[in-house]
């Protein structure tokens, strides 16, 4: 018996197609079953004959069920060692497999940004503006670096605004950090086999380099940034670092150290990866200019990211490849193409040419300069000489180390998803383990002042006054 589902978008032939092929792999249906003729079924169910029709010709097309001449269509036969699992069962352990969904009153994760920041209508303009203007491009699938003139644009911003020297020539246009580091693995790996990474650090590129078989050594890191000598006992010739505002810790490197880093690059012949992931988002002074402008010929790989002001739903990045790994990336990704949408890399190309995404980036900085201050408030307010804030003055997020609490970040996490309060663990950005200290990372991007303040509240009754 089959029934039909009303429900959803689904084509009605698709249903009947679904609904059939689970019955034969969960063997309602066995092998040799005769089904009900188009006539019966497209009356059955009260659809027309070709939509039955449609449904039986892609199970006859994979296989599922044959036909006899004059005699209809019936099961084919599949070995049960063989049978893949059936849709349901599919569904039922990815969902059993995946989180719970849980919602929760305050989000303090650190790569939330501020609801209704992105420039929604702008945008929605300035796309059907680029639809219009020259539609030849929807018939291509665009330059595998990325549209030209949007890495003008964003050459043009870099060196205004970060002190990288490069060209056009030079910028990768990527979906993301992974993107960029899923594409410069492979050119690394034909002369270098181990990374070194902070620790802590941003977890992304300790997945993906061991994902291409590099061997991942980490260094430690001091109030100004990456340990020059644990790096150099590492034996590494590629590390990646944070250098203008360290993730998790929020340190910055002084010209001193960054110097001495380029020195070991030079002596060892390695690579320096330079992730500027949040770099205009600096609340005191002056950004911090970027390590790869100090020397623009050596070899270092700029990366950088619009997720972090504009939006990570986007997924657009872009990395500045120095000249001798520009030639390897051509040669190894000459049959490929971007993955950022087209259309997307003109619009984005538009909104900085006309100078929005300069305006977008002082208000976006003065909205989470007020939460930055908010929180630092609400934090001394509520807890006292009870905390010591780390990593305060950028960025989207600070840490905060408990003073006399014996509580692990296990138990602080589960006391606070408790109180309905998500947190990221610190200690995700660990390769290897934290200690026993309690520390714990606050992000304040997502939520209004008000909220930011009631969730912090909430954490210290929830922290210190548990009956």
């Amino acid at each position: 018996m089959f029934i039909l589902d009303g429900q959803g978008r689904q084509p009605l032939h698709n249903k009947i197609y679904n609904q059939i092929k689970n019955q034969i792999l969960t063997g309602e249906l066995p092998p040799t079953t005769k089904l009900p003729s188009i006539k019966n079924l497209s009356s059955e169910l009260s659809v027309s004959r070709n939509t039955v029709e449609y449904a039986y010709q892609q199970l006859y097309a994979e296989g599922y069920i044959h036909s006899k001449p004059r005699s209809g269509y019936f099961v084919s036969s599949i070995d049960p060692e063989f049978r893949p699992s059936p849709l349901r069962q599919v569904c039922m352990s990815l969902k059993e497999g995946s989180e719970d969904g849980k919602s929760f009153a305050f989000d303090f994760h650190p790569a939330r940004l501020s609801p209704g920041s992105f420039p929604v209508n702008l945008w929605r303009k300035l796309y059907i503006d680029c639809l219009k203007e020259d539609q030849n491009h929807l018939a291509s699938d665009g330059n595998q670096q990325g549209d030209f003139d949007l890495r003008c644009e964003i050459q043009r911003y870099l060196s205004r605004f970060r002190g990288v020297s490069c060209d056009p020539e030079q910028i990768v246009v990527c979906s993301g950090l992974q993107d960029s580091l899923s594409i410069l693995a492979p050119i690394l790996k034909e002369d270098h086999s181990k990374l070194a990474v902070e620790d802590p650090g941003y977890f992304v590129p300790k997945a993906v380099f061991r994902n291409h078989s590099f061997f991942i050594t980490t260094v430690s890191v001091n109030s100004d940034g990456l340990d020059l000598e644990c790096l150099q006992n590492t034996k590494s010739t590629v590390v990646y670092v944070t250098p203008s505002h360290q993730f998790p810790l929020g340190y910055v490197m002084p010209v001193t150290k960054r110097l001495k880093l380029i020195d070991w690059a030079e002596s060892v012949g390695g690579v320096i990866i330079e992730d500027d992931y949040d770099s205009e988002l600096r609340y005191f002074g002056k950004p911090i200019p970027a390590l790869q402008g100090l020397h623009p010929l050596g070899n270092i790989v700029y990366v950088g990211t619009f997720s972090k002001v504009l939006s990570p739903a986007l997924r657009v990045s872009y990395m500045v490849l120095p000249h001798r790994l520009l030639t390897v990336y051509r040669r190894l990704f000459s049959d490929y193409f971007t993955n950022v949408s087209l259309l997307d890399q003109r619009t984005l190309q538009k909104f900085m040419e006309l100078g929005y995404w300069e305006r977008h980036l002082r208000k976006m900085r003065t909205v989470y300069k007020e939460k930055h201050d908010a929180l630092l408030q609400s934090i001394h307010r509520h807890f006292g000489t009870q905390v010591k804030i780390i990593g305060q003055g950028a960025g989207l997020h600070v840490v905060i180390e408990l003073v006399d609490n014996p509580l692990s970040e296990e138990e602080l996490i589960k006391r606070a998803v408790e109180s309905e309060v998500r947190l990221f663990p610190l200690s995700r950005t660990f390769l290897h383990k934290n200690g026993n200290r309690s520390q714990i990372m606050i992000g304040f991007g997502g939520m209004s002042i008000e909220e930011i303040d009631r969730g912090i509240e909430l954490l210290y009754r929830t922290w210190y006054h548990r009956k």
